[in-house]
């Protein structure tokens, strides 16, 4: 479980808890925070309060440890390399996924330049997903997909849910947040959190 007690970041200031096999949907319009909130969990930004993962303080491990357990996915993704299997540790493990996200098995040797922001989406989810994380912070990740391809992602991240993943699912979508969270979250214009009924 993801504990959060008094995570202060900027204007938010937000306590919840996440359970093992639950998808929350957080919402709430541009700029409210839901980004902030999803970087603060991940640690890649200041931020105060208490943070817990089964129990053990987000401090006690090092960053990498802790953003391999708790995973963030951004909007727009980061790309370090210029082909696309050099952004995975071993891309024929990868290949399953890839595929099943509707992008080619030759997509390896693809320049990152090549690619659509859609395609770019699905391999960074790829990219998440081969981590096995414990908890995924998904900002926006079927924004720029086709509702095909939107579908895949919510069918895909539904399968690890049910398999024990924690998930907390950024979404402008209304309907989406219905179909893929047990829970709704709003952030409110103060920064504080209101559950909403799915």
């Amino acid at each position: 479980m993801l504990t959060i007690r008094g995570l202060k970041r900027l204007h938010l200031f937000v306590s919840f808890d996440l359970q093992d096999g639950e998808c929350v949907a957080l919402q709430g319009p541009s700029g409210v925070g839901k980004t902030l909130l999803l970087r603060s969990i991940a640690d890649l930004d200041p931020n105060e309060g208490t943070v817990k993962l089964d129990g053990t303080l987000r401090e006690v491990m090092p960053a990498p440890a802790w953003r391999r357990r708790v995973t963030y996915l951004a909007a727009e993704p980061g790309w370090w390399s210029d082909t696309v299997q050099e952004h995975f540790t071993t891309w024929d493990d990868a290949l399953p996924l890839v595929a099943r996200l509707g992008l080619p098995n030759d997509c390896g040797p693809w320049s990152i330049q090549r690619l659509s922001t859609g395609e770019r989406l699905r391999l960074a989810l790829a990219r998440a997903l081969m981590l096995r994380s414990r908890v995924l912070l998904l900002d926006e990740p079927t924004s720029a997909l086709d509702p095909a391809a939107a579908a895949t992602v919510e069918a895909l991240i539904t399968e690890r849910v049910s398999d024990g993943t924690s998930v907390l699912w950024s979404t402008h979508d209304d309907a989406q947040a219905r179909r893929v969270g047990s829970r709704i979250f709003a952030i409110r214009p103060d920064g504080s959190i209101e559950e909403n009924l799915p």
